[in-house]
Order: structure tokens, then C-alpha cells, then sequence
């Protein structure tokens, strides 16, 4: 599994078109084999930074995933959102492996 976190600047401003955008992205992610975890906008601090979460099979995966980038008219209509309302100032993706809980730990309530 790789798991992707991507840390954007947003336009306070704009908070509901970045809604509208994460909302497009989320059911994406989940319709081309994904697993989305979630957004996480501003609620105390910064009020200019959310984060995003999601998870892919393999990296073969997300590569599969990322050639619709551009090309699917359902994937230019969420980045038009992005484009057209200014909401998204900068973005970073990094690449994550997780480790998770193990079952047996799990059980065994440790």
C-alpha cells in the first residue's frame, strides 16, 4: 500500500470552493480504486492549511490512477474548481508506506 499526504495553502477566502474541490477529489480517488481518508481544513491555527489523505493499492495503482490526469473529463472539472476559484495556492504530495496495526496485536489487545 502507498498512502499519500498532500499539505496545501489555501485561500481562507475561499474555503467553500476547496470544499467543493476535496469533495470531487474524495469521490475520485474512491471510483479509480482508491481508498480516501479524508480532508483536514483549518478549524484552530493556520487558517491557510489542509491536509489530505489517501491511499492506493500499489504504485502501480496510483500510477494507473494519475493517467486520467488531464485526459478525464471528470478529473479537468475538479481542477477547474481549483483553477477557477483560486482556493489551492500550493500544494506538496509526499509519498507514504504505512505501518498499521497488526491483527494479532489487535487481538491480543496490545
Amino acid at each position: 500500500m502507498i498512502t499519500c499526504h498532500v499539505r496545501y495553502e489555501i485561500d481562507p477566502a475561499q474555503i467553500e470552493a476547496f470544499e467543493r474541490f476535496a469533495t470531487r477529489w474524495m469521490e475520485l480517488v474512491e471510483r479509480h480504486g482508491g481508498t480516501h481518508h479524508g480532508y483536514f481544513l483549518p478549524a484552530e491555527g493556520a487558517s491557510d492549511i489542509a491536509y489530505a489523505l489517501f491511499s492506493f493499492p500499489s504504485l502501480a495503482a496510483y500510477e494507473q490512477y494519475r493517467t486520467l490526469f488531464g485526459v478525464d473529463p471528470e478529473f479537468i472539472e475538479a481542477d477547474r474548481i481549483r483553477d477557477e476559484s483560486g482556493c489551492v495556492r500550493r500544494y506538496e504530495r509526499t509519498f507514504l508506506r504505512p505501518l498499521l496495526p497488526s491483527t494479532e496485536s489487535q487481538v491480543s489487545g496490545s
